[in-house]
C-alpha cells in the first residue's frame, strides 16, 4: 500500500482492499458477486479519473519548468514525471491484460458484454492462472517492483524524503490475517488466488491499478511542489521613497528617487551590514536602524563622509547567494547652540535658565547634560536647562544626546553685581539727596537695595535684595549727636531720631549688609559700605 503518511481516503482503499481478500475465499452467493461486479465499475472509474489527473499533474510539471525558464535544476524533474507515467502505463495495462485472461477462459461475460454470474463463481480459474501458470509470483514482484522504482526515479532527481511501501502482501504482513492460526502462513499468491471467485479476482485487480495510480499520483504531486522552489518569486511588492534627505530648508529642493521594492514570501533572506546583523521583517524587507557616532574630522561643510557596507544572503538558482550593497551617507557636525539673555556669562549660583539646541539632530534631539562647577535642573522641554554655577571660576556643560557625547560648552562665573542703595519716603517716592527735605517728610524713612537693572532683568527669581544692616546717623556740624542701628531697611525707628533734628542737620544712612533671597528662598548676607547723606530743613 502506497506513502507512508495515508489520507482518509487512502484507508479506506486499503479497508476494503482486506475486505475483498478476507471474502475471496468465502463461498460466495449471486448477490455478493453482483457486488462485488459493482466495486469492480467502481474502481475501474477511479483509475480513469486518476489517469487523467495524474496526466493533468505531468503537464503542469512541464509547463511550469517552461515558464520559469527551464532552470536546469528543474529540467530533470520533466523527465522523472514522464517516465513515472510512463512506468504506471506499463503496470496498469499489465493488470488490465490479466483480468482480459482470466474473463475469457471463464467465460466470465456472454456476447453481449454482460457479466455471467455461474462464471463469476468459477473458484479454479485464477488458481490455474495465478498459481499453476506462475502468474501470482509474477505479478507479486511486479507490484512490488513499481514503488521501488518510483523512488528511484525521485532520488535521481534529489527527492530522497518520499517513501512507498509495497503493494502486494503476503498474510502475515496484513494485521487482518497476521493473528489468524489458518491464514497467517499464506503467501500473497494462496491467500488472494486459490479458491477465489472470478468476480472478487477482478474487483482485486482492478484495486492493485488503484493502487498503482495511487502512489503516482503521490509521486507527481512531490515533483511538482519542489519545482520553483529555488525561483525568487517576486510576491511581495511596496512602493518607497528614498529621499537625499528628509529635511528640507525652505526656498531648497527635495531629492529623492521613487521605486518599486519586492521581495519573495518563499524565502526569507538573511542580512547585516558593518557586520551586524539586520532584524527582517516578515516581509522580507531589512531594517536598519542605528545611532552615527560623532567623527573626529569634518569638512568644510561641516559634513564626515560615511559608507555603509552590508550583504543579503538570498536563495537564487537553488543555491544560497550573496549579493552585496554600499551606500554612502554623510555624518553632520551637530553644532551646540546656546540660547539666553545672559549666554556669555553666568551668574553665581542663581538660576540661570539656558536653551541648549543641536539643530542638527532634528527631532531626534533627546539632551542630557554633565555639570563641572555647578549643578542643573531640567527644563520641561528638550534642551531647556537650569545651570547654578558655582561661586566662581568657569562652569562647563557636557552635552550629550541619546548617550554619545556631543560638545562641551563653557562660562565664565560672573558675580552677583552689588545692589544700589535708595531712600524712599513713606509714601513710596524715592528721597531727592539733592536737596533738603522737611523733617517731618522722613519719618516714614525706609532704606532699600535695588539690583543692578540688567540683573535684575535678567534673574528675576534671584534679584530679591534687602538692607539688613547698618545704622542712621543724626549729624551737626558734622558731629554726631545720635545713631540707630538698622535691622531692616523697611522698618527704621526714624521719629526718635528725628525728634532732636534741626534745620540744617544731616542725616546720613550707613549701609553695610544687605541680604539676596535667590530661588529656593535661601538668604544669602553680603558685606556693603555705602553712604547716603540727606540735608533736613
Amino acid at each position: 500500500m502506497a506513502g507512508v503518511k495515508e489520507t482518509p481516503r487512502q484507508r479506506m482503499i486499503g479497508m476494503m482492499y482486506l475486505v475483498l481478500t478476507a471474502l475471496l475465499a468465502l463461498q460466495v452467493s449471486n448477490q455478493i458477486l453482483q457486488k462485488f461486479v459493482l466495486i469492480n465499475d467502481g474502481m475501474e472509474r477511479t483509475s480513469r479519473n486518476y489517469v487523467l489527473k495524474n496526466q493533468a499533474t505531468v503537464e503542469s510539471i512541464e509547463y511550469t519548468v517552461e515558464q520559469q525558464g527551464n532552470n536546469e535544476k528543474d529540467v530533470p524533474k520533466v523527465g522523472a514525471a514522464q517516465e513515472i507515467r510512463e512506468e504506471t502505463k506499463e503496470i496498469t495495462a499489465y493488470l488490465e491484460e490479466l483480468k482480459k485472461q482470466l474473463i475469457e477462459q471463464s467465460g466470465a461475460k456472454n456476447e453481449e458484454g454482460n457479466f455471467v454470474n455461474s462464471s463469476l463463481k468459477n473458484t479454479e480459474v485464477a488458481g490455474n492462472i495465478f498459481v499453476n501458470n506462475g502468474k501470482g509470483e509474477e505479478l507479486k514482484a511486479t507490484l512490488n517492483g513499481f514503488p521501488t522504482k518510483v523512488q528511484e526515479i525521485l532520488e535521481g532527481v534529489g527527492i530522497t524524503d518520499q517513501t512507498f511501501n509495497p503493494i502486494a502482501l503476503d498474510a502475515s504482513e496484513i494485521d487482518l490475517f497476521k493473528n489468524d492460526s489458518e491464514a497467517r502462513n499464506k503467501d500473497f499468491t494462496n491467500l488472494n488466488f486459490v479458491k477465489s471467485p472470478v468476480g472478487a479476482v477482478l474487483a482485486l485487480l482492478s484495486q492493485y491499478q488503484n493502487e498503482v495510480l495511487n502512489i503516482e499520483s503521490e509521486a507527481l504531486s512531490t515533483i511538482a511542489n519542489t519545482i520553483g522552489s529555488f525561483y525568487f518569486k517576486a510576491d511581495i511588492t511596496e512602493a518607497q521613497i528614498s529621499a537625499v534627505s528628509n529635511i528640507v530648508a525652505a526656498g531648497t529642493k527635495f531629492e529623492g528617487t521613487m521605486f518599486i521594492a519586492s521581495s519573495s514570501s518563499s524565502s526569507r533572506p538573511t542580512m547585516n551590514v558593518d557586520g551586524r546583523s539586520v532584524e527582517v521583517d516578515e516581509k522580507g524587507f531589512g531594517r536598519i536602524e542605528f545611532t552615527a557616532t560623532p567623527a573626529t574630522e569634518y569638512d568644510d561643510r561641516g559634513l564626515s563622509r560615511r559608507v555603509l557596507s552590508g550583504e543579503i544572503v538570498t536563495n537564487i538558482g537553488g543555491e544560497d547567494q550573496v549579493l552585496p550593497v554600499e551606500y554612502e551617507y554623510f555624518v553632520a557636525q551637530p553644532v551646540v547652540k546656546v540660547s539666553s539673555e545672559v549666554v556669555q556669562q553666568l551668574y553665581a549660583d542663581c538660576a540661570n535658565e539656558l536653551l541648549i539646541e543641536v539643530p542638527a539632530l532634528g527631532n531626534t534631539y533627546a539632551p542630557e547634560f554633565a555639570i563641572s562647577n555647578g549643578q542643573s535642573i531640567k527644563g520641561n522641554s528638550p534642551g531647556q536647562v537650569t545651570i547654578i554655577p558655582g561661586a566662581s571660576g568657569k562652569v562647563t556643560i557636557g552635552v550629550s544626546s541619546g548617550g554619545n557625547k556631543i560638545d562641551d560648552v563653557e562660562f565664565d562665573i560672573k558675580p552677583v553685581p552689588a545692589p544700589s542703595i535708595v531712600p524712599v519716603m513713606g509714601n513710596g517716592n524715592e528721597v531727592d539727596i539733592s536737596q533738603s527735605q522737611a523733617i517731618g517728610s522722613l519719618t516714614g524713612l525706609k532704606v532699600r537695595a535695588v539690583p543692578e537693572p540688567t540683573f535684575g532683568r535678567t534673574m528675576a527669581k534671584d534679584a530679591n535684595f534687602e538692607v539688613t544692616g547698618g545704622e542712621v546717623r543724626l549729624l551737626r556740624n558734622d558731629v554726631p549727636r545720635q545713631t540707630i542701628q538698622i535691622a531692616s531697611g523697611n522698618n527704621i525707628a526714624m521719629r526718635q531720631l528725628l525728634e532732636s533734628a534741626r534745620a540744617g542737620d544731616d542725616i546720613v544712612v550707613v549701609v553695610n549688609q544687605v541680604t539676596r533671597t535667590n530661588f529656593r528662598g535661601n538668604k544669602i548676607p553680603t558685606t556693603l559700605n555705602q553712604i547716603i547723606r540727606i540735608g533736613v530743613k
